[in-house]
């Protein structure tokens, strides 16, 4: 057994938001794909000041977008950082990658993706991919909206695209934000605006979406026939007229068009503040999944329990209910996040960047095997798993691919907590000399039916003890 164990903060089991630990996301934009919901997030990462003080999130530097996704709502996949605007990235024209929008739609029968995203509040752009999680290409090489686009000259802040593919297979964009000087009220900021069968053109003009009191984070969602187009409310402190938005809520408006005209219904989410003690700005994606509607929503809950809430934003998940009259409940933001919607098998590759829960660790690119690795594992972090179905016959064995590193350790394998019942441990040997990759296995006994799993690691405090690239079990033989 480990002497230590090192404590979850953020997302704290059993709870699922924020969706993870080990790295903040804001702006989520979901994308479902083959049993699959991705979340397409802004990739906040720390700034820090001269004295290595974190300071207030500026996003100028953010030039990356990160995407998660999952089968179940509460164990997510890291699939890393998609590298967008700059020298690195794909769109280098582009200085900086906000609050991207990614939709799929199969094109010459084949399933193509576009990711768009905001130019910081000056322009939009857009990349695609034959996969959800990439390669990304820069299809146009240059914005695919600016300020010189038809009906876009009067909008303040050219950003936060939302996107949807209609039944009848014809796109729609919908952007905008900021008030004009003194226009809180009617700042006439939202547009939208059709996107060619290419999914990469604009055509005709974008149309004013009057959105009472409009800030930002464009949404849009389809049921019944019913198009929501869905917004977050400035926070303008003088005094509203009966009607209107409460400050920094998420708003919606529905239309029998997707182009409108727009009819204002209410609000549907409080400011992250209401529920969590930390307020800031608001950012939503609503998306069907399984017949049913979520949520996806930010909040500096992570940053807050790190003692650093400084615009360094969390996804989190919740259910969404439309009203028979096509009305929306008010949405309960919570740390107990939705349920989990179907157990995992053990019984298959299961990548190591797939976590319910996390203590310690963090995630990185490993070039050499092509996808994410669980980096930065220490004597008493951990890596949960919720809901793993063992089955009937249980398992006999447990093997994984792992990188070693100079210090080398243990994978003990425990159920239900992490330091529950311990049901085996693999042993990781140090490396001599250079970082080598390896398949390992033991034998495990007593793990059947369904529980929680917990991936515990030990070793010599202060050393690199190994790299975590993926892992599985056998089935007990009968």
């Amino acid at each position: 057994m480990t002497h230590q164990m090192n404590q979850a903060a953020g997302k704290v089991p059993p709870s699922g938001n924020p969706l993870v630990a080990h790295r903040y996301g804001a702006d989520p934009y979901a994308l479902v794909f083959g049993g699959r919901v991705y979340l397409y997030m802004t990739n906040d990462v720390l700034e820090y000041d001269g004295n290595g003080t974190v300071k207030e999130n500026s996003y100028s530097s953010i030039r990356t977008i990160t995407v998660i996704s999952s089968a179940d709502l509460v164990n997510w996949t890291d699939h890393g950082e998609i590298e967008v605007a700059g020298p690195e990235g794909a769109a280098k024209w582009a200085t900086q990658s906000w609050a991207p929008a990614a939709v799929h739609k199969v094109i010459d029968g084949k399933d193509k993706f576009f990711l768009y995203f905001a130019n910081n509040a000056s322009s939009i752009g857009v990349l695609s991919s034959d996969s959800p999680v990439g390669p990304w290409i820069d299809p146009i090489g240059e914005a695919l909206i600016l300020r010189s686009t038809p009906g876009v000259e009067d909008v303040t802040w050219l950003f936060d695209p939302a996107v949807l593919v209609d039944d009848d297979g014809k796109g729609y964009i919908y952007f905008g934000g900021g008030v004009p000087e003194g226009q809180f009220a009617e700042p006439g900021t939202a547009r939208v605006m059709k996107l060619g069968d290419d999914m990469t053109s604009v055509l005709g003009t974008a149309e004013v979406i009057p959105a009472p009191f409009m800030f930002e984070d464009a949404g849009i969602h389809k049921r019944e026939g019913v198009y929501y187009y869905t917004y977050c409310s400035n926070f303008y402190d003088g005094e509203r007229p009966e009607g209107n938005p409460p400050a920094g809520e998420i708003a919606f408006m529905t239309s029998s068009n997707p182009m409108g005209p727009w009819i204002y219904r209410g609000t549907i989410l409080k400011n992250p503040g209401h529920f969590f003690g930390v307020s800031g700005n608001n950012h939503h994606a609503i998306f069907q999944f399984h017949d049913e509607w979520y949520i996806a929503y930010h909040a500096q809950t992570l940053s807050n329990a790190q003692g650093i809430a400084n615009g360094y934003r969390s996804t989190h998940l919740n259910r969404l209910f439309h009203n028979e009259d096509g009305s929306i409940q008010d949405v309960e933001a919570d740390y107990k996040g939705v349920q989990q919607i179907k157990f995992l098998s053990p019984y298959q590759r299961v990548e190591a960047s797939t976590i319910g829960w996390s203590a310690g660790v963090k995630t990185e690119f490993g070039a050499v095997v092509g996808k994410q690795l669980v980096t930065d594992i220490d004597n008493g972090d951990w890596i949960g798993l919720s809901g793993v179905d063992f089955g009937s016959k249980g398992a006999g064995a447990f093997s994984a691919s792992v990188i070693s590193l100079e210090g080398g350790g243990t994978i003990e394998l425990h159920l239900d907590e992490p330091t529950g019942l311990l049901i085996g441990e693999l042993s990781v040997p140090a490396a001599n000399g250079p970082e080598k990759r390896m398949e390992l296995k033991t034998e495990v006994q007593g793990a059947a039916g369904v529980h929680h799993l917990y991936l515990v690691f030990a070793g010599e405090s202060g050393t690199g003890l190994f790299k975590l690239e993926a892992w599985g079990f056998l089935e007990q033989r009968s």
